[in-house]
């Protein structure tokens, strides 16, 4: 027994040396995070989402999803598939594999749809079936997480890399670490010039345009807000928070019908990643721990409409998750479609008034 005791001893001694002390890629620095406010308030907790209805399950961890001018909706499923569907209950029609991992989708005004490949880039899915590369890199630097886009009116392509350190495989570490490493670019397809709008970006995810192309939006997933940057006008070329202190990690946003944008919260925030957010010591050794082990997303899911002057308007819960980690929505003649990275198939709620 004794014998026993001391092999036992001696195991939980080298995990904790482990846990402490192994070398990480990891370079966590102190910060300070927001008070959670919880589902009350503006996000108090709802069923309204319970209503939703699940299609499509042919498109597995459809992240997200666009809509075209005939209504026919389109996912980006995690084998790299653009599936196509032109009504509920049809065989899904498979436009092209990416090769990568396709995310952020978005049509211009001829029909051609960008794509955002978390690993191969900013993508174009032409009107006559061409899958083309279009950019992977600034300035020498290769993009490390392309995540979502929107096409503006004028064709340029306002698109988010969130992280030049971590790879989507390893998002967690992106979150964990909470280093300013995410940019928002504008890529212009008729000159080929791409500019760099923000940079120093916490986790830089979802992308929405205004109606009128006077600001964009990007999500600061890791920081729990949405970043207003304007592109015209005597604010031009500054930037203010358009919302924050959310209750949750925000993914995709999109712009709906009367000024509203809507915004995908994937997952509530985690106490343990808030509680160690002065503890960079304690973050370190999270990031040592199994996949398995380490913070998962919870199923509480959720989507906000919120008008051009931040204000939530719509407040669409779902505690226990029927159709959870909403990573996109889109609104299509006063219904919302939902992309998860979580689940197989596409959200669909008829109505949300």
């Amino acid at each position: 027994m004794k014998k026993l005791a001391t092999l036992t001893s001696s195991i939980i001694a080298v995990l904790f040396l482990y846990l402490l002390f192994w070398p990480t890629a990891l370079k966590p620095e102190t910060w300070t995070a927001p008070p959670n406010p919880g589902y009350t308030g503006d996000f108090a907790s709802n069923t309204l989402l319970q209503a939703v209805e699940v299609r499509h399950l042919s498109c597995p961890e459809c992240e997200d999803i666009a809509i075209d001018s005939s209504g026919r909706v389109y996912g980006a499923a995690v084998d790299g598939r653009l599936l196509r569907y032109d009504s509920p209950d049809a065989d899904p029609v498979e436009l092209v594999n990416t090769g990568g991992r396709p995310l952020g989708l978005d049509f211009d005004q001829a029909g051609n749809l960008y794509i955002a490949d978390a690993r191969k880039g900013l993508l174009r899915y032409s009107t006559d079936g061409q899958l083309e590369e279009l950019v992977n890199s600034y300035d020498g630097q290769p993009f490390g997480f392309t995540d979502d886009l929107e096409v503006g009116p004028d064709g340029k392509v306002y698109f988010s890399d969130a992280s030049d350190r971590w790879a989507i495989e390893s998002y967690k570490l992106d979150i964990l670490e909470h280093l300013p490493v995410g940019k928002l670019y504008v890529y212009d397809p008729l000159t080929k010039e791409l500019d760099l709008l923000l940079d120093k970006l916490y986790f830089a995810n979802g992308i929405a345009l205004a109606a009128d192309t006077f600001f964009v939006l990007v999500n600061e997933t890791s920081s729990y807000r949405t970043l207003r940057y304007y592109l015209k006008g005597e604010k031009g070329g500054t930037v203010d928070t358009f919302i924050q202190g959310l209750p949750a990690f925000p993914d995709g946003i999109s712009r709906g019908s009367d000024g509203i944008f809507w915004l995908a919260m994937i997952s509530p925030r985690n106490s343990l990643i808030d509680d160690l957010s002065e503890w960079p010591f304690l973050r370190k050794a999270i990031a040592r721990l199994p996949n398995w082990l380490q913070p998962a997303p919870a199923t509480h899911a959720g989507v906000l409409g919120i008008n051009s002057q931040g204000e939530v308007i719509y407040n669409i819960q779902d505690p226990d998750g029927k159709f959870s980690q909403i990573s996109s929505v889109q609104e299509w003649n006063g219904h919302l479609y939902f992309g998860s990275l979580g689940r197989e198939g596409i959200g669909y709620l008829k109505t949300f008034q």
